[in-house]
């Protein structure tokens, strides 16, 4: 197939087109149709189940060693489409191009992962107190449904791919609308690793048609989103009706407590470097910064600094450090949070606005607060964008208290010279993750997810194949 085409895939073949009406798609950068992609009605769901249905049964008697080679069949030809992938994702969501090629290698090393997961997946045996042996055997849940956000289109896709198949499951995906060619060239790879035909289907289209509709599917057995807390709860009152599983990574609002003894200056280039990438698009970025008061304005300058020193531009140049927001929607949501912070009695150290130089396009200057009161709503609500608010605090134990005053708990950080804060930090902060003096937390071996309104189960690490299967026990008697 031509590989500029955003197209469907069902049954193993790629469909440039279906009887629904094309969706366009617009350059960030540059606010021009990139491209249209196909989108898929109730037919081309109705198919899509009926042959991921068919899929199952065989799919989930391949032996473990035999389904790791598709997967890593799958991180070859994603290796081999590096370039194609990066720059497709580049151009969908504005990221620039270097940062665009790294998602790309960190998708590929979870399949490279779940390889090995498929072949060590096994049960166990219990010797019973009755008599007899006890065998707990992990089976595959059935066919997945996977609804996926337009942010790191390469990675959450390969997120949810890569467990599924591991497992034995079928998958559908809907990826987001804004990434048509990226979820593409991700179902190219999936077809030339050998991935047999409605082991995973690809489903472009509009969320209130497509959805619903895998939703209600009694074969559908497991449901796997990431997207906002609010797309969450619908999601998991649809489950319900059918009693499907679901795993759930939603909104976060991180917390970072920079204590007084840090290395400040080395947390304030951590700091803006993971605030404002991706334009602060990042379900686990930085977005509350609570400082010591005796080294805030040291902090402060820093991340001024550090933000003055990124280079808004178009996501294909290779001098851009920062691209614009992927949607004009979030752009303006993020402007009318910015003026609400300043009018709520916050100083703007640095941007604040559109930058000037730029007469088209989503973008929004890298933009940091200080003295941001508690109660201003971008203290309690996920920004999404290249916003970095900063309150001071005194008291440790107070700092703890206000990060933890959300119902979020993806991810949180601190950063500290001194090991008994570290560990204070890690047992207090509420989160799934948590990051002491680094943003690295997210890896292929180990388990990424939240707790509370940030959702439920675990992606990457040995835990997360385990939210794809059922346990099945057999207690065996002598006849």
């Amino acid at each position: 197939m031509n590989a500029t085409t955003p197209s469907l895939l069902i049954a193993g073949r790629f469909r440039p087109s279906t009887g629904q009406p094309p969706a366009e798609v617009i350059n960030p950068c540059t606010e021009d149709v990139l491209w249209t992609a196909p989108a898929a009605g109730p037919d081309e769901v109705a198919e899509a189940l009926h042959h991921a249905r068919q899929a199952f049964p065989k799919w989930a008697a391949v032996h473990g060693w035999e389904r790791a080679k598709v997967l890593r069949g799958i991180a070859r030809a994603m290796e081999r489409k590096k370039s194609d992938i990066a720059r497709a994702l580049s151009l969908e969501i504005g990221r620039p191009i270097a940062q665009s090629d790294g998602e790309v290698a960190i998708a590929i090393e979870q399949f490279d992962w779940f390889a090995g997961e498929a072949e060590r997946l096994f049960g166990e045996t219990i010797p019973s107190r009755q008599g007899g042996r006890l065998q707990a055997v992990p089976e595959p849940v059935g066919v997945v449904a996977a609804f996926t956000a337009w942010n790191f289109p390469v990675n959450l896709i390969a997120r949810k791919i890569a467990p599924a198949l591991a497992a034995g499951c079928p998958i559908i995906c809907r990826p987001s609308e804004q990434t048509p060619l990226t979820s593409t060239l991700i179902a190219e790879a999936c077809v030339e690793g050998g991935a047999p035909a409605g082991v995973v289907q690809m489903l472009h289209g509009k969320a209130d048609i497509v959805t619903p509709l895998l939703m209600e599917a009694e074969e559908v057995r497991k449901i796997s989103l990431t997207g906002s807390t609010r797309v969450g709860k619908m999601l998991l009152a649809e489950a319900a009706k059918t009693v499907k599983r679901a795993s759930m990574e939603l909104g976060g609002h991180a917390p970072v407590v920079i204590c007084e003894d840090a290395d400040v200056d080395a947390a304030a280039t951590q700091c803006a470097a993971f605030k404002f990438r991706n334009a602060g698009q990042v379900c686990i970025a930085p977005n509350r910064f609570y400082v010591h008061e005796n080294v805030a304005q040291r902090f402060s300058d820093g991340m001024v600094e550090a933000a003055r020193a990124l280079v808004l531009g178009d996501s294909q140049d290779t001098a851009t450090t920062m691209g614009p927001l992927t949607l004009a929607s979030q752009r303006d949501r993020v402007e009318k949070l910015s003026d609400e912070t300043v009018a709520d009695g916050a100083k703007c150290l640095t941007g604040g606005c559109r930058p000037a130089s730029r007469n088209k396009g989503h973008f929004f200057e890298p933009t940091v607060f200080s003295d941001v009161p508690d109660g201003s709503r971008i203290m309690r609500e996920e920004p999404f964008g290249p916003l970095a608010p900063i309150a001071t605090f005194r008291d440790f134990d107070d700092a703890i208290e206000r990060a933890n005053s959300t119902p979020y708990g993806l991810s949180a950080y601190g950063f500290t010279s001194s090991q008994t804060k570290a560990e204070a930090l890690s047992a207090k902060l509420q989160a799934g993750m948590v990051g002491v003096n680094t943003f690295m937390i997210a890896h292929a071996e180990a388990p990424f997810g939240g707790v509370d309104h940030s959702g439920m189960g675990r992606e990457g690490g040995r835990q997360a194949i385990l939210d794809y299967t059922n346990v099945k026990l057999t207690h065996f008697m002598a006849a």
